[in-house]
């Protein structure tokens, strides 16, 4: 397998299928010496605290030696991973100026099962997604795109141009498939839940929505299953010097998919459980965030939309009193009314003395008319002249989120907080930035301004803010931002995206030791995205992650005939605790309905036609897929033999 890119996605995704899945790996490095490896980051008090830290933590990860440009630096098979023992494989790396014909013939395309494409460049991937198709048209493609419209027709295109290519080809076979991916889509969900709830996931796996949730249990009870537990958290995640969410914390560590008896022995433990799995319909678009014209309301201020209503019903009072006193229909009376506030009518000269009195009248109204009229336009030209300006953060607002950073991250996040019509204060540094046109178009309150400057987080009104998301691209900034915020709200939610997970780890340990009672979640995009883009390599979607802490449970869609580990077996059987487990069904089976509807019969055996959402650990998806290191034979299997 090869994998082309060289940044924090790229490097973790080779890993994955290195250590995990036991693959051949081919990691293609572009070699650029005119441009940095890495975003130069800023200097301020997050760089003076973390620095020692930082550097004594990368001291551990320093990255692969580098040769020549166009030469290959073979790297050492490794067989240990963060599970336990894992499958060995080789690890390769090639580093060349582009992808180009060339360059994939190096890293053997011509030979290779799959291909992942995760440059930060959508043409640079599409370019390199071409040449190999052409020179070979068996390859499955797995490709980064942040433009999803455009990822879809380029699916088609390439699955097209194979089928042309090798007529032998099975259209909806493993071979030649193309996925195209996006690390920001499988992030953002898991960075809004995050700084919203704190606690709550929701992943949609193909037809169905997968509701999991954070459940605290009472004191000395066991945690409450819901539909099943997926995973039970660090019983060491409220002391600061635990190492929680890695195995370092050995039994005390997270525990992913555990059994019954393990769930009902966890007494005082937190737990991830699946609450509900209900049918995924059409996506209802929120009023705000659909609606892109301007409201009717705001075109006036409030002291002249009173003014404006004043003076109609001083034209309505003049209209009935004309009726009243000269016996004229009451849509002539108005008419004559209207010609006299506007100054247009005939003298009333020879009339009856009433008459003489409300045209008079009109006239001084027609005269305070015009001041109002004339601020109206005035107030309605403005309105309009702002419209595609950004808004500033009202005075009065609260409880609001303050996303720091509008790039590709960012704009994906603002976006699904909308939809949940989340009250959100925007602050981005260049105005120019991707997500300026989407803060605009959806009307959120943005500062443009240095975060790391005095008195640019006071200007989002962070003291009144419910939550601080930072998701700019350098990890020193967010840090600094985190500390400015905590400084004025000390008990304020905090959601970081830094680059390096352990320096996240690092983090995340500090500010809770420092902010005790304030919660803190520190979370890498690569992290999230590189297990769904080996998922696709392997030629079976992974549908969605869920982050447990330091570690990831996965959502996979699997038929069950491909898959000797589930066919014949019952729910019950199927189930290896630590490993896999079946939660519902993937287009068939039940019926739409409350999440207890989604619920399997633990004694329903799984038929070769049935196709079943799993929910599994790494290593256990390599197991199932058949490549990782094989279980111990399952004992309802061999009883049953």
């Amino acid at each position: 397998m090869i994998v082309c890119g060289d940044d924090a996605l790229a490097h973790r995704l080779a890993g994955e299928l290195n250590e995990v899945y036991g693959e051949q790996v081919t990691l293609l490095v572009p070699v650029r010496p005119d441009a940095p490896r890495t975003p130069t980051a800023r200097t301020g008090r997050a760089l003076a605290l973390f620095g020692r830290v930082t550097a004594a933590i990368r001291t551990t990860g320093a990255p692969a030696p580098a040769g020549a440009p166009g030469t290959s630096v073979p790297v050492a098979p490794t067989s240990a991973g963060t599970d336990g023992d894992e499958p060995a494989g080789t690890l390769r790396v090639v580093e060349s100026a582009d992808a180009d014909d060339r360059a994939l013939t190096d890293a053997g395309v011509e030979r290779a099962t799959a291909l992942a494409l995760v440059h930060e460049d959508d043409e640079t991937n599409i370019r390199a997604a071409l040449t190999a198709r052409r020179l070979n048209p068996r390859l499955r493609l797995v490709i980064r795109l942040y433009n999803r419209k455009l990822g879809q027709h380029l699916e088609t295109l390439l699955d097209q141009a194979a089928a042309v290519a090798e007529p032998g080809l099975a259209p909806d076979g493993p071979a030649a498939a193309t996925t195209v991916l996006s690390d920001v889509d499988t992030a953002a969900p898991g960075l809004a839940a995050a700084a919203v709830a704190g606690t709550s996931k929701v992943v949609q796996a193909g037809g169905l929505l997968l509701h999991a949730v954070e459940r605290l249990p009472a004191a000395g009870e066991a945690p409450d299953p819901g539909l099943c537990t997926l995973a039970l958290l660090s019983a060491t995640a409220g002391d600061p010097a635990g190492c929680e969410g890695s195995e370092r914390s050995g039994d005390a560590g997270p525990r992913l998919l555990p059994d019954d008896r393990t769930v009902a022995a966890a007494t005082g433990r937190a737990a991830v459980t699946l609450e509900a799995v209900t049918a995924a319909g059409p996506a209802a678009a929120s009023a705000r965030l659909a609606a892109s014209a301007l409201p009717v309301a705001s075109l006036f201020s409030r002291r002249l939309r009173w003014s404006l209503a004043g003076a109609a019903a001083a034209v309505l009072a003049l209209a009935l009193a004309s009726t009243f006193t000269t016996g004229d229909h009451p849509l002539h009376a108005a008419y004559l009314t209207l010609l006299d506030i506007f100054a247009i009518g005939d003298p009333a000269v020879g009339e009856s003395t009433s008459r003489q009195v409300l045209q008079i009248l009109a006239g001084f109204v027609g005269l305070l008319l015009l001041p109002v009229i004339v601020a109206a336009l005035i107030e309605g030209l403005g309105t309009f002249r702002t419209a595609t300006t950004l808004r500033r953060p009202p005075r009065g607002l609260s409880g609001h989120v303050v996303l720091l950073g509008l790039g590709k991250v960012g704009t994906r996040v603002l976006a699904r907080l909308r939809r949940l019509d989340i009250p959100v204060v925007c602050v981005e540094s260049d105005p120019e930035a991707r997500g300026i046109a989407v803060a605009r178009q959806l009307r959120v309150p943005t500062v443009i301004g240095d975060v790391t400057e005095e008195g640019v987080l006071e200007a989002a009104r962070i003291d009144r803010a419910h939550a601080l998301l930072a998701l700019t691209s350098i990890d020193i900034t967010n840090l600094e931002a985190a500390l400015s915020a905590r400084a004025v709200s000390p008990e304020l939610r905090v959601v970081l995206r830094l680059y390096d997970d352990d320096f996240a780890t690092a983090v995340f340990r500090t500010l809770r030791t420092a902010h005790p009672a304030a919660l803190t979640r520190s979370r890498s995009v690569s992290h999230l995205a590189a297990p769904a883009f080996a998922g696709a390599m392997l030629g079976r979607q992974v549908l969605g992650a869920v982050p447990v802490e330091r570690r990831v449970l996965l959502f996979a869609a699997v038929d069950v005939e491909a898959h000797p580990l589930l066919d014949g077996l019952t729910v019950a059987e199927a189930f290896q605790p630590g490993r896999w487990r079946v939660i519902a069904m993937d287009g068939g089976g039940t019926k739409p309905g409350t999440g207890r509807a989604w619920r399997l019969d633990p004694d329903r055996v799984l038929k070769p036609d049935d196709r079943v959402v799993v929910a599994a650990t790494r290593r256990g998806l390599a197991e199932l897929l058949g490549r990782g290191a094989p279980t111990s034979a399952n004992p309802q299997r061999a009883e049953r033999n």
